[in-house]
């Protein structure tokens, strides 16, 4: 309701030209506030109030828009505006837009950017993508081991104001290797004389600048910091992460992990940015894979047909096997696909993980087995031996799906493959298959049907 007030307001005082009460309004809101008013405007209308906003706040807003407004507003700006923009970007904010740029405006920016920010972003650009190295911000407070404490606060009053953040300060050795780190509260509550190396913390948790991502962010969980500094093979601080990065790595994370769970090739694009023809090449291809082994179940049942024949109510029970095989196969696919992205279960743990799952198969399985029985029975009138083969199909349906939805994420995670491709429609394609096969197999032993 807030924000509606806000964006009315807004665009109340440019409507009326009232550009000096408007930038006096957008002044006294929060940066990422103004960014979300900002994605709320048209785009002709949100050009216009970018460039009212005061330049040392424009930066700031700036870095909060999504990627697509970022780039509209980047090649609407004067070559001498878009580089006060990205020279007041931290560098990692400004190497995230310049991968997503046409090279010719890159070169441009890079042209006219400082040589420290041209640098940095340089420095970024060359890691691999996904990598702690291409996340890093290069904007930190380093201090010299040998420095006093007064000497360590004055340095942290001239670089302060460009870093991502002061609270934690690194020290470094003189070959620029990290060797502990101080807090600035602590710096404050000691004597000015005292030296950096004699009261820092020398037991430096840091990342590898090669890490990936998504292990970057089970190190900020595991070690619950706001901020943890990056290093090189031969442990030279290069780089800091911070948390709000770590926030938009599990959220991007996530996304992609969901997308291959439904079989959908992942996208860096939001569903609404996405075109039809683009969202259809990320589907595609699952379906064509998942449709061709389908067909599996389609021979199955041809295999068979003479049984059917003879007794062709077993027809009407097939949707019902497979689906709930399928389902309890997700269930356990999903819960180990969860497990494994949280390190919570490892190759080790196979026998465990199934033997667990199998005792939880036999409970449902029963479970569900004695209320179809009776449903068969009273609503379905069937005879007792075709609701104990249904009912005998549903128990093993139930185990064998289970297995296989535990297994599988496993073992594809052991071969170096993506636990989460092998979810829920690639499970549900080999339960299906093996469901049937049990099911016409425990009803021609049961009724002896050739």
């Amino acid at each position: 309701m807030e924000q509606i007030k806000e964006l009315e307001e807004v665009l109340e005082l440019l409507n009326t030209k009232q550009y000096t009460k408007l930038r006096q309004y957008l002044a006294e809101l929060n940066d990422a506030d103004i960014a979300g008013l900002l994605e709320e405007l048209e785009e002709e209308e949100m050009l216009k109030v970018f460039r009212i906003l005061p330049k040392d706040l424009a930066a700031d807003v700036f870095s909060y828009l999504d990627m697509d407004n970022q780039q509209k507003i980047i090649t609407s700006l004067s070559d001498k505006e878009a580089t006060n923009i990205i020279n007041n970007l931290m560098a990692d904010d400004a190497a995230d837009l310049l991968e997503e740029m046409p090279a010719n405006i890159v070169k441009k920016l890079l042209t006219n950017a400082s040589p420290d920010v041209r640098r940095d972003i340089n420095h970024l650009l060359r890691y691999p993508e996904d990598s702690a190295g291409s996340i890093m911000t290069v904007e930190y407070v380093d201090l010299k081991e040998n420095l006093t404490v007064n000497q360590a606060i004055e340095r942290i009053r001239k670089v302060g104001l460009d870093s991502e953040t002061i609270n934690i300060c690194y020290v470094l050795d003189a070959q620029r290797r990290l060797v502990g780190t101080v807090a600035l509260r602590y710096l404050l509550l000691m004597d000015g004389d005292e030296i950096i190396g004699d009261i820092m913390h020398e037991n430096v948790i840091s990342i590898n600048t090669l890490m990936d991502q998504e292990e970057v962010a089970r190190q900020f969980k595991k070690y619950d910091f706001t901020a943890m500094p990056v290093v090189d093979n031969e442990n030279r601080l290069v780089g800091i992460i911070t948390v709000d990065d770590i926030v938009d790595i599990i959220e991007e994370e996530t996304t992609e992990d969901m997308e291959k769970m439904a079989a959908i090739v992942p996208s860096d694009k939001p569903y609404m940015k996405t075109g039809v023809f683009e969202t259809f090449k990320k589907r595609i291809p699952w379906l064509l894979l998942l449709m061709v082994s389908a067909t599996f179940t389609g021979a199955i049942i041809s295999s068979f047909e003479d049984a059917l024949s003879v007794c062709a109510v077993l027809v009407a029970y097939i949707p019902m096997l497979m689906d709930t095989g399928g389902n309890a196969g997700s269930q356990a696919s999903v819960t180990v696909i969860r497990g494994l992205s949280l390190n919570e279960i490892e190759y080790r743990d196979v026998p465990k993980v199934v033997f667990k799952e199998i005792r939880v198969a036999l409970i449902c399985g029963i479970t569900l087995s004695a209320a179809n029985f009776v449903k068969l029975l009273l609503l379905d009138k069937v005879g007792v031996l075709v609701a104990a083969s249904v009912c005998l199909t549903l128990v093993a349906a139930v185990v064998i799906a289970m297995i296989i939805g535990c297994l599988l994420p496993i073992l594809a995670k052991r071969l170096g493959f993506d636990p989460a491709v092998m979810a829920s429609p690639f499970i549900t394609t080999i339960v299906d298959a093996m469901s049937l096969l049990v099911y016409f197999r425990v009803a021609s032993a049961i009724l002896g049907l050739s």
